[in-house]
């Protein structure tokens, strides 16, 4: 990692003092205008919605100008090497945000650059989505020690980087995932140690959701996996996100969901289009989720 400069490749940058004090400048209505007269690149070799727009925005509430670049047109270890592209690029902005497909990447540009490196999305992690979900989840539920959370489905980027933030908010987490797509031991143990109040995996969602404060999901097949599909519907049977489902987890328990969404595949539209579902304020918070997270880096680099 380039001396002097703080990145963001994973919830673990931060600790859970410094994790609140980002929820906190999220839903700040009068954010510092810390990018004032500065670019931030915005490095996409996967499409995004939510991500593209909460993050433009963002950039601009803080005072800055986003600048976004398409896969095709950087080419990175194409064209040119992902460190030539990051050395470059570090001239002109303040931060590098970038969507990739490896987390190896990432870490070649945080090695190299002289202004913050944000991870968007990587096959490892989707930290800023996590930021998210636990700004709505503080919303919905108050404060979040001892609370639990229940998420059903693959143990990918989008679990791993929920798992790690629940932990270092003191919550009990809750995994429920078929053979073959589920954590690792030294997984849960590593969600152990980041200081959950417990952590604990079942091979059915039922079972994972008992008793739950919130409950979660994602697509079975991510971008990138679709030659999976068939298989992956295959391994799923039976880990829809029904009502029968959610009357397992406690009386009021909220669902959310990273989306894009698959109806009736890991969720069922009554659920999702339910009075318990938050879907959308969660995709909102994407964009006061970013805007918190960049005013902290910009303001707590290393020293």
């Amino acid at each position: 990692m380039s001396c002097g400069v703080r990145h963001f490749l994973d919830i673990t940058a931060l600790d859970p003092v410094e994790l609140q004090a980002v929820l906190d400048l999220s839903e700040d209505p009068s954010p510092p205008k810390v990018l004032e007269g500065q670019g931030v690149a915005l490095l996409f070799e996967k499409p995004s919605n939510r991500t593209r727009h909460a993050t433009e925005m963002a950039v601009v509430q803080l005072g800055g100008h986003p600048v976004y670049t398409r896969g095709e047109e950087l080419g990175l270890d194409v064209r040119e090497t992902v460190e030539d592209v990051t050395r470059t690029l570090c001239g002109y902005h303040g931060v590098i945000a970038a969507r990739v497909f490896e987390h190896s990447k990432l870490e070649r540009m945080a090695a190299v650059s002289s202004a913050p490196v944000v991870n968007l999305l990587s096959d490892h992690s989707h930290p800023m989505q996590a930021l998210a979900d636990a700004l709505t989840l503080r919303q919905l539920l108050g404060p979040l020690a001892g609370r639990c959370i229940a998420y059903c489905g693959d143990y990918n980027n989008v679990a791993r980087s929920l798992g790690e933030v629940a932990a270092l908010l003191g919550m009990h987490v809750r995994f429920g995932c078929p053979a073959g797509y589920d954590a690792t031991p030294a997984e849960l143990d590593r969600l152990r140690a980041l200081g959950a109040a417990s952590v604990a995996q079942a091979a059915r969602p039922a079972e994972a959701v008992e008793g739950a404060d919130a409950v979660y999901t994602d697509v079975w097949t991510s971008m990138g996996q679709e030659a999976e599909a068939a298989q992956r519907r295959m391994a799923f049977e039976g880990f829809t996100i029904d009502e029968a489902v959610m009357q397992r987890a406690r009386p009021g328990a909220v669902f959310l969901h990273c989306l894009p969404a698959h109806r009736n595949e890991e969720v069922a539209a009554e659920v999702i289009d339910g009075p318990r579902s938050h879907v959308f304020q969660q995709g909102h918070n994407r964009m006061h989720a970013a805007r918190g997270l960049l005013a902290f880096l910009l303001t707590h680099q290393a020293s």
